[in-house]
């Protein structure tokens, strides 16, 4: 590798030098065995050219210059291991199919539902693990380097889809002339390029492609973090094998899956969004750029049941020796951290009253304030069939949904969660749009899933504790989890260090969808997001006072923010540090940026600018600046309030603590709250407490006063009266305020501090004074 990586450190590797090739997709074929607690079977991943072009970020002008692949010969020096293998090495269960067109139970999955998701970017890399051969003889041969821990990989081989009959109806011409690897490689080329509306005939060819048989096993070797693949005598990545099947089986204590038992005692398995992400699942290219699209076949005893991130909800399909196999996918280009699997004994919860059996019927047609969710008819992200370029999905205001869960859960499901979810998902559309997935499964996990959710492609993990108790809980971090599908999801960081991208937006948005789910009028709306903002400013307080600088900080990498090394390797900064998994710095700082933005630049601007930034980035990755520019360019230059770029990254994203708002920013957020009919005297103390309202100057305190006076907040009435006394030049007009109060013990407070301050008022002023008065 050309990046010095240590990973003794907290900082995360992504070993894979997604520069050179990138996989397109990946078709996993696994079996599940509670016994061994291991999945076990074959992936077979297809790749397209790599991220090895010259890139330039239009928001944020850096330039990366790829190494061209031609230049980056790793020489293997060092002997491969060399497994020893037998014809017992693999099982009945993992030798491959017999190769033949299309089963019906995988042409199930991809029948004519017409409301399927996505598909996009280029993509990712492959894996391997231990090497067939010794000898290198001093040849210098390109190496594909995947991420990849604690797998037991037990074969890599060069899949022939030359082989396949009928390709050349979706592949051009193939060249009879050309040595039997350049044409395998083409027909990969050609099929990972076909075009959006050829998505089920692509899905096709991918399945009878991975059926195929191998042509040749590829050597390869192993360390801590990454499985490196190289074939004898190929020095370029051009020339590499672009589809290769991996056999190999996880490890029961690998960290990206979870072997537990559910709240009935029966066990189950479930990916957890471990630090590492899933590489500890399947070998995979994990930076982000390396975006691909899936599909997978596990099979798992009959009692079980499987569920996945895909597009349709699969049907079992019965197998001999009562299993039953699952097949899911996807056509929307995702990064492989975000595939999700989750099998066990569920028991699917439906409402007991006005069953909704096919959601995709539960649709209204769009608002007139909901006019605008759609800007013209074209993506900027590379092609795939996008929901944003659908009419019907435009007005799908629920999409379909189930909820599983232990049967012992069955009450509180129905008590706490499931008349809430078509409420929450119908207040997300209304503040965004277009729902990026078709479809949404939400598990409620066992109870040693460390937090209280987690939003994968099509699927949501929710925590038993969120069941408890009223329904605030669990209608917030439902709504938490939704947002991701817009933010995490359907857009993403383009360098995991940004997680404020996610989480900040996720946080800021749960308050808006929340309120709206409950139909709250304005003034209540704002009540609850002042308590819940009050709430999290004393916890991101105290995260602040107790946590290292360096960790308080939303961009760590400063300008370097989006730089990966000539082969696409990089780290995640304190992506292993163990306190970074018990932080929640990027939830509220990101959160209290995106809540000054907004009260700054005010909401009526800012929500509908967040819909035209969806419909413009939704299915690519992005920067912080990228945002942030689009946001100010959108705005004309004397409503931005002196806000640049420049400042809000200095201020907020590379300075640990949180930024202090300036005299001018206090007082329009004070002005802002003046137009609220009601604010609670909590709120009120919070507001002084934090912003120090007392000590501000005399701008700050004078708006304060009117907010005082108009909220009749006793406990600051003092503060009034040292302003009329101090500061008799700008205090003429909380005269009139406390008069029109109505308030006896309002008027009260003018009549003395009048009496007090009148011998040495200016005369005109003394005037207007006692005109308010008498």
């Amino acid at each position: 590798m050309d990046i010095n990586l240590d990973p003794s450190r907290d900082d995360l590797p992504l070993m894979a030098n997604t520069s050179h090739l990138l996989v397109k997709h990946y078709v996993l074929d696994l079996d599940v065995d509670f016994g061994s607690r291991v999945l076990e079977g074959n992936i077979v991943l297809f790749f397209g050219d790599g991220n090895r072009c010259k890139k330039q970020s239009s928001s944020s002008q850096e330039t990366f210059q790829m190494e061209s692949e031609e230049a980056y010969i790793l020489r293997t020096a060092e002997p491969c291991h060399v497994p020893k293998m037998d014809s017992n090495t693999f099982s009945p269960k993992m030798g491959h199919r017999e190769f033949a067109v299309f089963g019906k139970s995988d042409q199930d999955a991809f029948d004519n539902d017409g409301n399927h998701d996505n598909k996009e970017h280029d993509s990712e890399s492959s894996s391997s693990k231990y090497c067939c051969d010794t000898g290198n003889h001093g040849r210098e041969d390109f190496l594909l380097v995947l991420d990849c821990c604690d797998l037991s990989v037990l074969k890599v081989e060069e899949v022939d889809v030359a082989a396949v009959p009928d390709l050349e109806k979706f592949t051009k011409a193939p060249n009879l002339t050309a040595a039997p690897e350049k044409r395998r490689c083409e027909i990969v080329r050609d099929l990972v390029a076909l075009p959006a509306d050829a998505w089920r005939e692509q899905l096709d060819c991918y399945t009878r492609c991975s059926q195929a048989p191998g042509c040749g096993e590829l050597l390869f070797d192993s360390d801590k973090w990454s499985l490196q693949i190289r074939k004898k005598g190929v020095p370029t990545a051009a020339d590499f094998p672009h589809a290769i099947r991996i056999w190999y089986k996880t490890k029961p204590e690998g960290q990206s899956v979870t072997w537990t038992s559910d709240q009935d005692g029966r066990p189950c398995v479930y990916t957890m969004g471990s630090p590492i992400n899933n590489r500890a699942l399947f070998p995979c290219q994990e930076p982000p750029v390396a975006m691909s699209t899936w599909q997978a076949t596990v099979r798992a005893a009959a009692s079980f049941v499987v569920l996945m991130s895909g597009e349709k909800s699969a049907k079992p399909t019965p197998l001999r020796e009562g299993y039953m196999s699952w097949h899911y996918y996807v056509t929307m280009p995702m990064p492989a951290s975000t595939f999700t699997i989750a099998v066990g004994c569920w028991t699917e919860m439906k409402p007991k009253t006005s069953p909704l059996d096919d959601l995709t019927e539960h649709t209204l047609p769009l608002r007139p304030s909901d006019a605008d969710f759609r800007y013209g008819n074209t993506c900027s992200h590379m092609e795939y069939p996008c929901r944003f370029q659908s009419a019907s999905a435009a007005t799908q205001n629920i999409i379909p949904y189930r909820v599983f869960a232990p049967v012992c859960l069955e009450g509180a499901c129905r008590e706490a969660l499931l008349w809430l979810i078509p409420s929450c998902l119908s207040a997300a559309h209304s503040v965004l749009g277009t729902h990026p997935f078709s479809r949404l499964d939400i598990l409620i996990v066992p109870t040693n899933f460390p937090s209280l959710g987690m939003a994968s492609p099509h699927i949501i993990f929710l925590s038993q504790s969120t069941l408890t108790g009223t329904s605030h809980l669990c209608g917030t971090r439902l709504c938490h989890e939704i947002a991701h599908a817009w933010f995490g999801l359907a857009i993403g960081a383009r360098d995991w260090t940004e997680e404020w991208l996610s989480e900040g937006f996720a946080t800021h948005l749960e308050d808006i969808f929340w309120a709206e789910a409950q139909q709250l009028p304005p003034h209540e709306a704002l009540e609850q997001q002042e308590l819940r903002a009050c709430l999290r400013w004393h916890r991101l307080q105290d995260e602040l006072q107790n946590s290292p600088e360096g960790m308080q900080v939303l961009r760590p990498n400063k300008e370097k923010t989006g730089h990966v090394s000539a082969s696409g390797a990089s780290v995640v900064k304190n992506g292993l540090n163990p306190e970074k998994g018990f932080m929640q710095v990027h939830y509220l700082k990101g959160y209290f940026l995106l809540r000054f933005l907004a009260r700054t630049l005010g909401e009526e601007t800012y929500f509908p600018f967040l819909r035209k930034f969806v419909h413009l980035f939704h299915g690519q990755l992005i920067l912080s600046q990228d945002f942030l520019q689009m946001l100010l360019e959108s705005i004309p230059e004397n409503k931005r309030f002196g806000l640049s770029v420049e400042n809000i990254v200095g201020d907020w994203l590379e300075c640990p603590g949180i930024p202090k708002l300036s005299p001018d920013q206090i007082v329009l957020l004070l002005e802002w709250l003046l137009e609220q009919k009601t604010l609670s005297p909590q709120t009120l103390h919070r507001l002084q407490q934090t912003y120090h309202l007392q000590e501000q100057d005399a701008e700050v305190r004078h708006r304060w006063c009117e907010l005082v006076i108009k909220h009749k907040y006793t406990k600051a009435y003092d503060q009034v009266k040292r302003f009329l006394q101090e500061d008799q030049a700008m205090g003429i007009y909380l005269y009139g305020e406390l008069m029109v109060s109505e308030d006896a013990r309002l008027q009260q407070l003018a009549h003395r501090c009048f009496e007090l301050v009148k011998g040495h008022m200016d005369k005109a002023s003394a005037q207007v004074v006692t005109e308010m008065l008498f």
